[in-house]
């Protein structure tokens, strides 16, 4: 199942793949990190549709269209703030990435990408994220086959790092 996942360095936005996710707020109207950035390069059409969404719930995901970007839709999930693991933090984060692929494989998505979900502004503890993304969609992926490739797309080194050393091992 390996082969069929990758992690790159790079800003998502930039990716040509058929969806990539976002790390959104509540809201889905746009903030810091990743999502700022989502909001930018898609432009102001992306926007308008997230206010029609009425918002979305932590750990659940919702999809809009990828306007500028070279993704066709964007996958919108709301990751846990964490709060020292009491509050089914790791749950609700596993949800997002379940929630995000579920959404991709009903739109007969092939290729995916995530960025590294909650481990910013939220303060998930990063390679506990780590394990937790990596797991969640090694077992969606053995379940299906569809999906053809999940990219792990990593902004910064020690992400990247943490990411790379769990997949080798």
């Amino acid at each position: 199942m390996k082969d069929k996942i990758e992690i790159k360095q790079c800003d998502i936005t930039d990716l040509n793949v058929d969806v990539i996710v976002n790390a959104a707020n509540k809201s889905l109207l746009g903030g810091g990190g990743v999502d700022g950035a989502i909001h930018r390069a898609a432009g102001p059409g992306l926007v308008e549709e997230c206010r029609k969404l009425n918002g979305c719930e932590t750990g659940n995901a919702k999809i809009t269209g990828g306007y500028n970007l070279p993704a066709g839709f964007i996958i919108h999930t709301v990751g846990p703030v964490w709060q020292g693991g009491k509050k089914e933090e790791e749950n609700l984060l596993s949800s997002c990435y379940k929630r995000s692929l579920e959404i991709a494989a009903e739109k007969q998505s092939k290729t995916i990408a995530f960025p590294n979900i909650s481990t910013g502004i939220y303060g998930f503890p990063k390679e506990k994220a780590a394990g937790i993304a990596i797991s969640t969609v090694t077992s969606f992926l053995n379940q299906h086959p569809e999906i053809e490739k999940v990219i792990f797309a990593i902004f910064d080194k020690e992400n990247y790092e943490i990411y790379q050393d769990l997949l080798l091992s």
